[in-house]
């Protein structure tokens, strides 16, 4: 069966840009010192918990996997994008990275023990998030931390037609945190911390960040 049309978009809008948004994004220094520390966090419940190998799911060009993995944590990077993919590899050619999408992981039952969506359900639509919250709590162990970040609103649509420097288009989700919150803990998540912060810098939304421990 193939993609639906918002995912071929997304994809193709990615596969366009990847080498200018690696460029444009090589590290972390687009995050402020709050979301920082909330991944630093992150990686500590994760190694921690020790419960097997973290997915950086929506990777991009692997920047915050690549911190992930200098923190000490097994990483592999998924992301919907093979031009995506194709760069994170070739930026970081000592990680792992794999072209699939958040919704369908190609991950047994259980096996990660801990997984990160940093911005990666901006591109998914709100009556998609139970299927991808689904998932997350399908391919995570009992007790594994998740984290995910996105920028917060009432599930209004945003079209963009041009994204680091080229004309493309991107559909993008600004979810409801409470909603979010709810679809997660119906999937089998407990609710750990939530952070809701104001826009800053070249933000024009402000942002949430939810870290959830899968339930046993």
């Amino acid at each position: 069966m193939d993609d639906p049309a918002h995912l071929q978009r997304t994809r193709h809008a990615y596969d366009v840009v990847a080498r200018s948004f690696a460029d444009l994004l090589p590290g972390l220094d687009a995050e402020t010192a709050l979301d920082v520390a909330v991944l630093d966090d992150f990686a500590h419940r994760c190694r921690t918990a020790g419960l097997g190998p973290v997915a950086d799911v929506g990777c991009g060009a692997g920047r915050v996997s690549a911190h992930l993995a200098a923190a000490g944590l097994d990483v592999v990077g998924y992301d919907l994008s093979p031009g995506m993919v194709d760069t994170a590899r070739r930026d970081h050619p000592g990680l792992r990275f794999e072209v699939a999408a958040l919704h369908d992981l190609p991950v047994a039952d259980g096996a990660l023990g801990g997984l990160l969506a940093w911005y990666s359900l901006i591109h998914t639509p709100p009556a998609e998030l139970r299927a991808a919250a689904a998932e997350f709590a399908r391919v995570t162990a009992a007790g594994a931390p998740l984290l995910t970040a996105f920028q917060a609103g009432t599930g209004e649509r945003v079209e963009r037609a041009h994204g680091y420097g080229h004309a493309v288009t991107f559909t993008n989700h600004r979810h409801d945190p409470q909603v979010v919150a709810d679809v997660l803990t119906g999937a089998g998540f407990d609710v750990v911390v939530r952070l809701h912060r104001a826009a800053e810098g070249r933000e024009r939304t402000p942002q949430h960040l939810i870290t959830a421990q899968r339930r046993s």
